[in-house]
């Protein structure tokens, strides 16, 4: 599970990257969090975790605190959390998660993205059902022992340990998720970034031009601004 979610992380920060996307959507994760636990991340786990986020995505302090301050206006407009699901081309399972202030706008998007690659969107459940939520921590190794972590986090839901390139990620069930925030954070363990993650329980062989066409669908869904992240059961 590890090393597919490093490669699907590192390709897609690399779209995000280019395309300049990823301070647009973390601005929009802080608004939600502010509205839904208030502007003090001491008192909103919410809003402290995507500030976490933000500094691992180098997002400049001044721009988040103007997310901050701009969230706490009321005038300020709200985002819906909707996940969609469908299927792509060759019977690839795709589950498009997205924040938005305009649903119809989205659907309709969505919609379109899904029936241009050849494939469909479905309804709720259509293809989740395939995949498991976990939640992913990713922090510095610096000093630390893998074994050791390991035998500390596993009374707090630890499911995994991966290592890549001087980082560590810890994945635990997407329920599990607070707990092993605290976890991490009572270490004084600094968290470079946090968030939750869709794998497959079982995945799809495709040669290379099918994937190709599969990446191309991939690449149209997350270049619109309502799309947070999307995920397939790819191999």
């Amino acid at each position: 599970m590890g090393r597919a979610f490093e490669f699907r992380k590192e390709r897609k920060f690399k779209r995000w990257s280019k395309m300049s996307k990823v301070f647009t959507r973390l601005g929009k994760e802080i608004v939600m969090a502010v509205k839904s636990g208030g502007p003090d991340p001491a008192n909103n786990t919410k809003l402290r975790t995507v500030i976490q986020n933000a500094k691992g995505a180098a997002m400049p302090k001044d721009r988040i605190e103007a997310a901050i301050k701009r969230a706490s206006n009321k005038d300020e407009k709200n985002y819906e959390e909707i996940v969609y699901e469908g299927y792509g081309p060759y019977g690839v399972a795709v589950i498009v998660e997205t924040s938005t202030d305009n649903t119809n706008r989205t659907v309709a998007n969505i919609r379109h993205y899904f029936t241009k690659s050849g494939g469909s969107l479905g309804t709720s459940g259509s293809v989740s059902f395939m995949f498991n939520k976990k939640a992913v921590f990713r922090f510095a190794q610096n000093d630390l022992d893998i074994e050791e972590l390991e035998l500390e986090l596993i009374d707090f839901g630890l499911e995994e340990v991966a290592e890549n390139e001087g980082e560590i990620f810890v994945y635990t069930a997407f329920e599990d998720f607070g707990k092993m925030q605290k976890a991490l954070e009572d270490r004084n363990i600094e968290i470079i970034n946090a968030d939750f993650q869709w794998f497959p329980a079982t995945t799809v062989e495709l040669t290379e031009e099918q994937e190709e066409e599969i990446n191309k669908m991939i690449e149209r869904l997350e270049e619109d601004d309502d799309v947070n992240q999307v995920f397939t059961n790819v191999a």
